[in-house]
């Protein structure tokens, strides 16, 4: 029996398919070559805002289209939890809407429409041995915040951190497998550990400078020696604390990766989330003058309810100050179930596209120059796929690429110079 993964979203849900990956070898499937020689075929579904739910659709649609007669589909991921019942009911081509951990084998269709937790966690299954030079480590699943916009507590659950022993082990059988890269990945990645520290599930714990511990800095320090890059991915900013800049810095792989949204304080607070962009912008600076080569990663919504002009405003004038590197923007979708959905002054889709539209034009300008500075820098690159590599201020499948001669082998660690710049890719030669 040969069976076939599709994989939608976010790395999170990557880091499941392996996990589902490695469970149905475990069963005695082996994968497929092709979509329609598999006996069994997976979506692994996304549902964070609307397009991401109509793209989980048309890949559904389309896998039942190509897959053989006989072949069963399956619909698992975010969407399928979410959803389980509206999508059994409107999808007569799939034969299985299976939630977060259920059996995908199964004969029958199953109904969602409940809290019921499966009876084991993808975090603790093992994963196939991978052939890439770097590896998603997702070290925690769901979140214990309760931002306006995100319904992923409602489907993913309250913060669960795996221990570090089990994270440690699983990061050592990927380096001895022949992995370089590590990426830790959470929900709220600077947030781990909080839960087994306090056991506080359903509170967001904040972190200061000012006392205590962070038990991420711990792992961060500890993963550090093991592998040749470790970078940590979805830090909400108020856990950016100066142990956890100094632990991040200590990796040689200084790419700080910030869940930002927004910088108007105000708005924030709509968002029922932390911060402003006069704090941010400290934090950013400070890290810059203990590392000028920093990397800045975040990502931001555009049209949630209430913005202003002067929120947008604000933005605007941040991301001209903060000088990111690489940025995400987002359309605000209502999402059934969240703060957001029901509050007053939504933003009309028209004018949330415009505020998009404007704030990418700045930065992809901003991305461009940031880019064609490092022509003439010498890096260190890992290459991932023959001719395509990454210096440590790309991570992989996110940012952009290095294009070097096709010569060098995947895994391997070359000097370069940048000798061109193609917008968000760069061209190498090596040394």
């Amino acid at each position: 029996m040969r069976f076939w993964v599709e994989t939608l979203g976010c790395p999170k849900n990557h880091v499941d398919s392996d996990k589902l990956t490695g469970l149905l070898g475990s069963q005695g499937y082996s994968p497929a070559t092709t979509v329609d020689d598999a006996d069994l075929v997976v979506v692994n579904t996304c549902a964070f805002i609307e397009s991401a739910r109509e793209e989980s659709i048309d890949v559904v649609l389309h896998m039942a289209d190509v897959k053989k007669t006989s072949a069963r589909l399956v619909v698992t991921g975010c969407m399928a939890e979410r959803y389980g019942d509206e999508l059994a009911d409107a999808l007569p081509e799939v034969d299985l809407v299976a939630g977060f951990g259920q059996n995908l084998t199964a004969a029958t269709p199953v109904s969602l429409g409940t809290t019921r937790r499966s009876d084991f966690d993808l975090l603790n299954l093992p994963r196939p041995a991978t052939t890439s030079p770097w590896a998603y480590v997702k070290i925690a699943e769901g979140c214990d915040r309760r931002c306006g916009f995100c319904a992923i507590p409602t489907f993913r659950g309250d913060q669960r951190s795996r221990s570090l022993d089990d994270i440690v082990r699983e990061a050592n059988e990927l380096t001895s497998s022949g992995v370089k890269e590590l990426v830790l990945i959470a929900q709220d990645l600077a947030s781990w550990g909080n839960d087994r520290r306090r056991h506080a599930l359903g509170e967001a714990v904040e972190v200061l400078d000012t006392g205590g511990t962070q038990p991420l800095v711990d792992l961060t320090r500890r993963l550090t020696n093991d592998v040749e890059r470790l970078r940590l991915l979805y830090l909400y900013p108020s856990g950016l604390t100066e142990r956890l800049i100094e632990a991040i810095l200590a990796t040689n792989v200084p790419y700080f990766d910030l869940s930002l949204q927004h910088v108007s304080r105000s708005h924030l607070r709509r968002m029922n989330r932390w911060g402003d962009g006069e704090r941010f912008l400290e934090r950013i600076a400070a890290i810059r003058a203990a590392e000028p080569h920093a990397t800045f990663r975040s990502s931001f919504i555009l049209g949630y309810p209430g913005e202003t002009e002067d929120d947008h405003t604000q933005l605007l004038e941040f991301l001209e100050a903060a000088q990111l590197d690489w940025v995400g923007f987002f359309p605000y979708s209502a999402e059934h179930g969240t703060v957001a959905a029901t509050l007053p002054d939504q933003v009309p889709s028209p004018l949330a596209l415009e505020r998009l539209r404007e704030a990418s034009d700045i930065q992809d300008a901003i991305t461009a120059r940031r880019r064609d500075d490092m022509v003439g820098e010498e890096y260190e690159l890992l290459i991932d796929s023959p001719g395509v590599g990454r210096t440590v201020k790309e991570c992989p499948e996110i940012d952009g690429v290095v294009f070097v001669p096709s010569s060098h082998p995947v895994g391997t660690l070359v000097r370069c110079r940048i000798t061109g710049s193609r917008g968000t890719d760069l061209e190498a030669e090596v040394l």
